[in-house]
């Protein structure tokens, strides 16, 4: 049954990663290169500051709690479970596979790529969405880098659901530590203030 599951899949990541253009290769390159969205970054940094301010510390300690869960379980523990080759390793579609950039590492379930920007998209539009509706819009960056991922021949479409699901996880994880640390510190802040 996996087995038939996996072939499916393969059949839809070549679907998907044929269907490409030379003037796309580096759009989708930069779109998948993490440090490419560090300036994005900054932007929701001062949103998120201009929103909690004194208690910024809170979210930003949430957002961390994110990214290592995210990381650590897609990276950590679920590659080296299943240990399922990225397609650009694959040996049965070599000379099939559009590669752009480098073929990435050995294991490619789950991406965590699609962990990390699914798991900080669910955590920013959660504790940010009434002051900021457009925080929505996240969810739509985060699928776009999760197909990235597809373009540049690195992972299959499951790898990428997956990776998601781990970080919506991750993502509920973190919204919730957030919220109990705002409980147990900020509120005794101020009772004693009150």
């Amino acid at each position: 049954m996996l087995q038939q599951i996996f072939q499916l899949d393969q059949g839809w990541f070549l679907a998907l990663n044929q269907w490409h253009w030379d003037f796309l290769d580096p759009i989708m390159y930069a779109i998948t290169y993490k440090f490419t969205w560090i300036p994005f970054y900054a932007v929701l940094l001062y949103f998120l500051v201009k929103q909690y301010k004194k208690e910024v510390w809170v979210w930003i300690l949430a957002i961390v709690v994110c990214i290592v869960c995210a990381d650590q379980l897609a990276s950590g523990l679920i590659k080296p479970l299943f240990m399922r080759p990225r397609p650009s390793h694959e040996p049965l579609l070599e000379g099939l596979v559009h590669v752009v950039g480098t073929r990435g590492g050995k294991f490619g379930f789950v991406s965590s790529h699609a962990s990390n920007t699914f798991g900080l998209s669910l955590l920013l539009y959660k504790i940010m969405k009434p002051r900021y509706p457009w925080i929505k819009w996240l969810f739509f960056w985060a699928v776009v880098v999760a197909y990235s991922r597809i373009y540049v021949g690195v992972h299959y479409p499951l790898d990428v659901i997956g990776g998601a699901l781990v970080g919506l996880f991750s993502g509920w994880v973190a919204v919730n530590f957030g919220n109990l640390l705002t409980h147990l510190f900020l509120k005794k802040d101020e009772e004693k203030n009150g």
